[in-house]
């Protein structure tokens, strides 16, 4: 039962970062490709600075939670279950991992020059690689909320 009351908490600081990602993919990728550099940099330099402050917490809370989940499922002998929880570990390690050698430095850089009389010379093209993997990110958030609940359900 505390395997599962672990997984129920993964799902829901999980939850937060996929639906984040995958609004950043369906919705903020293709509405910043209308937006000039000025305004492109303000909006993401100011997203970002809030983001990166907010966003551990529940991704954090995500990552521990359903690797507690798989711990307590071993140790209970729920295989099924601690095989979904771990693989939820799995994938969210991925997308911390692409997070913080892709997009991490990209938000430091737009949110770095926000203070600056005008936006970087490169601010489409620091855009465009930080676009390059948010849909890889927001499928490696859903599959790990499908583990998780595959391990709510076992």
């Amino acid at each position: 039962m505390i395997a599962k009351l672990f997984a129920l908490v993964a799902v829901l600081g999980t939850g937060v970062v996929y639906g984040t990602d995958v609004f950043c993919a369906m919705v903020q990728q293709p509405a910043l490709a209308h937006v000039d550099d000025r305004a492109l940099l303000a909006v993401m330099g100011n997203v970002h600075r809030y983001g990166d402050r907010r966003m551990p917490v529940p991704g954090v809370l995500g990552l521990m939670a359903a690797a507690i989940s798989a711990v307590f499922a071993a140790a209970s002998g729920r295989w099924m279950q601690a095989v979904a929880a771990g693989v939820a570990v799995g994938l969210l390690v991925v997308w911390l991992l692409i997070y913080l050698r892709v997009s991490a430095p990209i938000n430091h850089q737009l949110t770095a020059a926000i203070g600056h009389s005008g936006p970087p010379m490169n601010v489409r093209e620091l855009q465009h690689n930080w676009d390059r993997v948010i849909t890889i990110r927001a499928v490696l958030q859903g599959l790990a909320v499908t583990a998780l609940c595959t391990a709510l359900l076992t």
